[in-house]
């Protein structure tokens, strides 16, 4: 293969219905007519990954997945060789790629709204092959981002973790006023970048609640003003005392299960938001007079747009937020994995497949 690829890769594939992913040796692929081909210096892995590896074979055929493929959509590094009708890139540049798929055609799309393309469930690393292996490709430019000095194995985990994050402090950034307060539950991998983009974008008193002291910690050095440890029978008196008694503007809920959402809503001032973004299984059961907040809103949202990728490499380029990454070899990649799922990281999980 020309521009010294190799012919094959490592790569880690999900080869059946929930059976384990494995690490198996394929083909590069090769970058087609308005493609480039991407060396991966780093791929952030996500939560979400850990339910593919578990999805059932009727859910996989009914959104057009097909086994195998290989996993990882928080992909960044550099090009390795450019297809026909590409322009504007160059051989090493370094790149990160948007996350969600998206036609780019569909009447969402063309609003902007391409975070809820009806073509977007599936994608690299969900049903196509992603970057949890030496080389991916991506269409161009759409899909491809230029990160300019920023290292692409900090810069992977921006394209959904952190463009996530963005989407939904973008949709309540009007509420932030001066004296206004926003709640994160959840100060994982989404919820600290939520934190660092509140303080960044908003003038909002901005309180952290986790269960894990230790990401309490991190998220306190991120800016969090205040922190709360759990959401328990305490969590609401904490919030009233925090808040003088007004109650919360915004809440943005990473975890989503009947306790956050029971707690979150019964947060909300008058006028204020509640936001859902963790999928756990949670179910919003209160009557809606007499409970929920007076002229306010519950919004839900997942994945973000191509425009929410630009805007966050730009704010990370500009140093007003940051993207901590622990760092994996890819023979490694079930450790990576198994600190993820039992909460053992500082910062995100992120693959190394070229060392």
């Amino acid at each position: 293969m020309s521009n010294g690829v190799n012919d094959t890769m490592l790569a880690y594939r999900l080869l059946d219905w929930q059976q384990p992913p494995q690490l198996v040796e394929i083909d590069v692929p090769t970058a087609g007519a308005g493609q480039v081909l991407v060396e991966v210096k780093g791929n952030g892995l996500c939560h979400s990954d850990l339910s593919m590896m578990e999805l059932p074979e009727e859910i996989g055929r009914m959104i057009d997945w097909r086994v195998p493929f290989t996993l990882g959509h928080e992909i960044g590094g550099v090009i390795a060789a450019i297809g026909r009708g590409v322009a504007g890139f160059e051989i090493g540049e370094a790149v990160a790629l948007v996350s969600p798929a998206s036609c780019g055609v569909c009447s969402l799309c063309v609003r902007g709204h391409d975070s809820a393309c009806p073509n977007g469930l599936t994608g690299r690393g969900y049903g196509r092959d992603g970057g949890l292996a030496q080389y991916v490709v991506a269409n161009a430019p759409r899909d491809v981002i230029k990160i300019g000095s920023l290292d692409p194995r900090v810069a992977a985990p921006m394209t959904d973790a952190g463009a996530t994050s963005y989407h939904g402090v973008r949709k309540v950034l009007h509420k932030l006023i001066p004296g206004s307060t926003a709640v994160v539950i959840g100060a994982g991998g989404l919820g600290s970048f939520a934190i660092q983009l509140l303080r960044s974008m908003s003038p909002a008193t901005v309180i952290a609640i986790d269960n894990n002291p230790d990401r309490l910690s991190y998220v306190s050095d991120l800016g969090a003003h205040h922190t709360v440890n759990g959401v328990d029978e305490n969590t609401a008196a904490e919030l009233t005392k925090i808040t003088n008694g007004e109650g919360v503007t915004v809440v943005l809920d990473f975890v989503g299960v009947d306790r956050t959402i029971a707690v979150g809503v019964g947060a909300v001032q008058p006028y204020g938001t509640y936001g859902i973004i963790g999928t756990n299984g949670g179910t919003l059961k209160r009557p809606w007079y007499g409970a929920l907040p007076r002229d306010g809103e519950i919004i839900t949202f997942q994945g973000s747009s191509v425009s929410d990728a630009h805007d966050v490499v730009k704010l990370a380029e500009q140093g007003l937020i940051r993207s901590d990454a622990d760092l994996f070899p890819l023979d490694r990649v079930t450790d990576a994995y198994d600190a993820l799922h039992h909460g053992t990281l500082r910062g995100r999980a992120v693959v190394t497949p070229n060392g």
